[in-house]
């Protein structure tokens, strides 16, 4: 099969979202992007099991799953085995873990439960609906509310960075600093331990930059991606930080969720 053809079956009978996440950061780890992805979503039934399966079967794929219900997960087990399909039981082996541990069957058993419309659940959307208002230095009235405020130069992944720590519940602003603009007296005003200073390797800064120059359909040889001008707006990026007192990230290579639980993890907020 070539790499094109390639697709992986993701089944649940919740939404899927956990299956899928495992599933991106597998493909990443394989530089593998042409590879498809298919949801089945919301499974309930052994025959819905039987057909996805077969159709993973004439497809040439795999099946990784999420199912709550143990009778579920038995049936993709004797499908996979008489079908010749590999199936990944995502949630299964942690639940037999917390059994066998800890000698309490799960009472629930109940899919979707990640999903709840609980208290938690508004929290995550009230936060990113903050994030999304405050980002790129908009709506600085409101940082006084930022759980977490980033800063960095152009290109050092504030906005999706914001995004992500949103998701799991965090209000955070993000700013852009750029040696020709003071920043706004409100940064100076808030107090500390909320503010993250994201910086870069000048060389993967400037690989960045020249590529979004490209997509852009500019000269290679604008400013905004020369040594000179990244090194410069690096340097004045890291005087604010120290006046600050921001945790220093350094973002190169790290994928968004890894620089995520460094940030987390360093300030305490898990």
């Amino acid at each position: 099969m070539n790499e094109t053809a390639r697709t992986i079956f993701v089944c649940s009978d919740s939404v899927g979202e956990t299956a899928e996440t495992v599933v991106q950061a597998t493909i990443r780890q394989f530089d593998a992007d042409g590879t498809g992805l298919r949801r089945f979503s919301h499974i309930k039934s052994e025959d819905e099991i039987r057909n996805l399966m077969e159709e993973a079967a004439r497809s040439g794929s795999f099946v990784v799953y999420t199912l709550v219900l143990p009778e579920l997960r038995e049936m993709i087990r004797q499908e996979s085995i008489r079908l010749n399909v590999f199936a990944v039981d995502i949630m299964g082996p942690v639940i037999e873990a917390f059994v066998r541990t800890f000698n309490t069957p799960p009472p629930k058993q109940k899919p979707g439960l990640l999903h709840v419309m609980d208290r938690d659940y508004f929290r995550r959307v009230e936060a990113v609906e903050y994030t999304v208002k405050g980002d790129d230095g908009q709506n600085s009235n409101s940082w006084a509310q930022a759980d977490l405020i980033l800063l960095g130069i152009s290109r050092t992944s504030k906005t999706p960075l914001s995004i992500f720590l949103a998701h799991k519940g965090y209000k955070v602003a993000n700013y852009p600093l750029v040696p020709e603009v003071k920043p706004p007296n409100a940064l100076s005003e808030l107090r500390g331990g909320r503010f993250v200073g994201l910086t870069m390797k000048p060389e993967k800064l400037i690989q960045i930059r020249a590529e979004r120059l490209k997509a852009m359909g500019l000269p290679f040889g604008a400013a905004y991606a020369s040594l000179e001008r990244v090194a410069e707006e690096l340097e004045y990026a890291h005087s604010v930080f120290r006046r600050l007192g921001c945790l220093v990230v350094d973002v190169t290579d790290r994928a968004i969720e890894e620089t995520a639980g460094v940030i987390l993890e360093s300030l305490s907020l898990k």
